[in-house]
């Protein structure tokens, strides 16, 4: 049983200039005006699925070396590509990466996953990557406090229900973003995101949203499950850094993440 309460969605009340939209799998876009783009973990579409990406960021973040996470051809514009652990200051977006998942009984066998932490003036994101592993107690302590943590549920190389369910009880954040999971879109055999949600002691999903509006002032006290209907990977409301010059795309809406 989790420690604290967990409650289930979470609308923003006003004034947040933050915006995550998910892509499927564990393609993300973050948002907010006057700072950088970024878009982390790029897939190719003829790999797991989904609709082919059309992106366009200023940075771009890939947590390893495989097709589902690695697609850079996807994403347009971008003037910074990170690709493993370090700390970076890029757009006035603060971003930490640690490698994990580094502990096989071979020399030979190096780390394979780089988790990143956007902090976008005080609000932090983690972004888990495909992690296999509950983090160790070092790795939690690099992070730092987590607000908002994007992680994988459904298994398939990373986390499944239960350890996803054990991480987010070692970071205790505000909102929790399921990515990784079974969709109508996605090609690739991982487990539904009900199991998670019910590791989690809540009911299956009847209500998602197309994205997550959230400022640091706005975060709920209580722990929130949130679930992203994935979007098309093109076309959709686009929002690009440029200094205070915004321009946006019309587009379709997004799949039920069913």
């Amino acid at each position: 049983m989790l420690p604290y309460l967990i409650g289930y969605g979470y609308n923003c009340p006003g004034g947040c200039n933050m915006e995550i939209t998910w892509y499927g799998h564990s393609c993300f876009r973050l948002t907010e005006r006057n700072l950088a783009t970024v878009v982390t973990d790029p897939f190719d579409a003829e790999t797991v699925g989904y609709e082919p990406l059309k992106l366009k960021a200023d940075i771009v973040t890939v947590s390893h070396d495989a097709a589902g996470h690695n697609y850079l051809n996807a994403v347009k514009g971008y003037a910074h590509a990170i690709t493993g652990p370090g700390e970076f200051e890029i757009g006035s977006v603060f971003i930490t990466g640690v490698q994990t998942d580094g502990r096989g009984k071979k020399a030979s066998e190096q780390p394979r996953n780089t988790l990143y932490v956007f902090d976008y003036d005080g609000l932090t994101v983690a972004h888990m990557g495909d992690l296999r592993q509950v983090p160790t107690q070092a790795e939690v302590e690099a992070l730092g406090t987590v607000n908002i943590v994007l992680i994988p549920v459904g298994g398939g190389g990373g986390l499944n229900a239960a350890k996803a369910a054990e991480v987010v009880s070692l970071l205790e954040p505000n909102i929790v973003i399921p990515m990784h999971y079974a969709t109508k879109g996605a090609k690739m055999p991982l487990d539904s995101l009900d199991k998670f949600l019910k590791e989690m002691g809540l009911h299956s999903h009847d209500e998602s949203q197309p994205a997550l509006k959230v400022s640091k002032s706005s975060l709920p006290d209580e722990t929130k499950v949130v679930v992203l209907d994935y979007q098309h990977g093109y076309g959709s409301q686009e929002r690009y850094h440029d200094g205070s010059q915004e321009r946006y795309h019309d587009g379709s809406q997004g799949y039920h993440s069913g």
